[in-house]
């Protein structure tokens, strides 16, 4: 785990529901409802309502959707968040990005085009939650 990533409680926190292990390589279309962690090497199009956390040693050549994604290791492709897209030390995306938060700590790499989604969005999405 990086050094920035201690200390920091993620949303959502410990309720991962898929988990592509270290060592893993799957190719394909994967859609779900919860979190989702790729620890191996992914390839084709990630879709959830949850999380996406790509770790330090993982490789996702994918275009992903999801509220909030976490980037440690390689991703190829487009990022679409409704939330943050944090890329952590060490991570890299080469890839366009659509999300309403663009983190991009000291270390990372990022190369594409962002664009940021409108406040309304967001407090749109906020809202639904809260009722």
């Amino acid at each position: 785990m990086p050094m920035s990533m201690l200390g920091r409680k993620k949303p959502d926190e410990g309720k991962l529901d898929t988990l592509i292990g270290q060592g893993t390589e799957i190719e394909g279309v994967l859609r779900s409802t919860g979190s989702i962690r790729i620890e191996g090497t992914f390839s084709g199009k990630l879709e959830t309502q949850g999380d996406i956390t790509i770790g330090e040693q993982a490789l996702a050549k994918s275009d992903m959707q999801a509220r909030h994604v976490w980037i440690a290791g390689q991703v190829i492709g487009n990022v679409q968040t409704s939330g943050t897209l944090s890329i952590l030390q060490g991570g890299s995306l080469r890839g366009d990005v659509s999300c309403h938060a663009l983190v991009i700590e000291e270390g990372a790499f990022f190369e594409g085009k962002s664009h940021m989604l409108q406040e309304a969005a967001a407090t749109k999405e906020q809202k639904a939650k809260t009722q």
